[in-house]
């Protein structure tokens, strides 16, 4: 064999041996909802740090794309403000179409007329809320400014700001106020609360809203599961341990209902805690 066709079965073994197992992972991927760890020339790279699903995300769309057409009064604002939260820069972590009118639907079966939302990032979910239910006033917390002035001007193309209260600051020392607030009879309490910040602090933001919330009104904090990592006791990373506390001592804490639901779409695998106070 001359050292032509020496070097082509080399390149071709090569191929057969690391790249086309990667392949064959990526392409089975549409029918199975495990993490893609791919193998590139010998090299295992974590595909995503996030597992994910193509028909998860292909469900989404069909679904919402049905409960709620582009003819919805609400539809173009919402387009609008992920369009505009793109181009400004900010992360892709708004929740989902799907979790987000979850979420305003649950407002309008409790009658919920006051929300709390510690981390607004670009104003979607706070934009989904308010515009699905005319009665709702929402308070909204940023620490970051770039993050909360495009939330400010989103909020005003959408014609919300007379109900959409957007706050920047760190959220424990906005939350001390607003509790002072609610507790002087300044501010109405909460029917309704959304805890979407840095993981850290889940359980003592969760412990503020709980001060400032009315009987059987529910808190839920986001992205608990984290691609099943919530599990991981033997991983120590600091937003997974915020996560494990929040769920352990929701559990424990007098005057608290709570539950854990893990999610798959668009967004990946994660989950919400669901809290009912009493």
């Amino acid at each position: 064999m001359d050292r032509l066709s020496t070097w082509g079965a080399i390149t071709l073994f090569t191929a057969f041996f690391f790249i086309l197992p990667g392949l064959h992972k990526l392409f089975s991927s549409y029918n199975q909802s495990t993490p893609l760890d791919i193998p590139v020339l010998g090299v295992m790279s974590h595909w995503s740090n996030n597992s994910w699903n193509p028909r998860w995300e292909a469900v989404d769309t069909y679904a919402i794309s049905h409960g709620h057409p582009d003819t919805r009064p609400n539809a173009q604002a919402l387009q609008d403000t992920i369009l505009a939260s793109n181009r400004a820069g900010l992360p892709s972590h708004a929740l989902s179409a799907a979790q987000a009118k979850f979420l305003s639907l649950h407002c309008r079966t409790a009658n919920v007329t006051h929300a709390l939302e510690i981390g607004t990032l670009g104003g979607y979910s706070a934009i989904w809320m308010a515009s699905q239910n005319p009665q709702l006033h929402l308070t909204t917390i940023e620490y970051d400014e770039h993050h909360y002035k495009t939330s400010k001007r989103n909020i005003d193309r959408s014609k919300l700001a007379d109900r959409i209260e957007v706050i920047n600051g760190a959220a424990l020392d906005v939350l001390g106020r607003l509790r002072e607030e609610v507790h002087s009879g300044r501010r109405p309490p909460f029917g309704f609360t959304f805890i979407d910040a840095d993981k850290v602090n889940n359980w003592k933001y969760f412990q503020m809203a709980k001060d400032m919330s009315k009987p059987n009104s529910v808190i839920c904090v986001d992205n608990i599961v984290r691609d099943g990592h919530l599990v991981s006791f033997d991983d120590n990373d600091s937003y997974l341990r915020g996560c494990r506390e929040v769920v352990e001592k929701a559990g424990k804490e007098p005057g608290v209902d709570s539950v854990v639901l893990q999610t798959v779409g668009e967004k990946g695998y994660d989950g919400w805690l669901w809290a009912v106070v009493n």
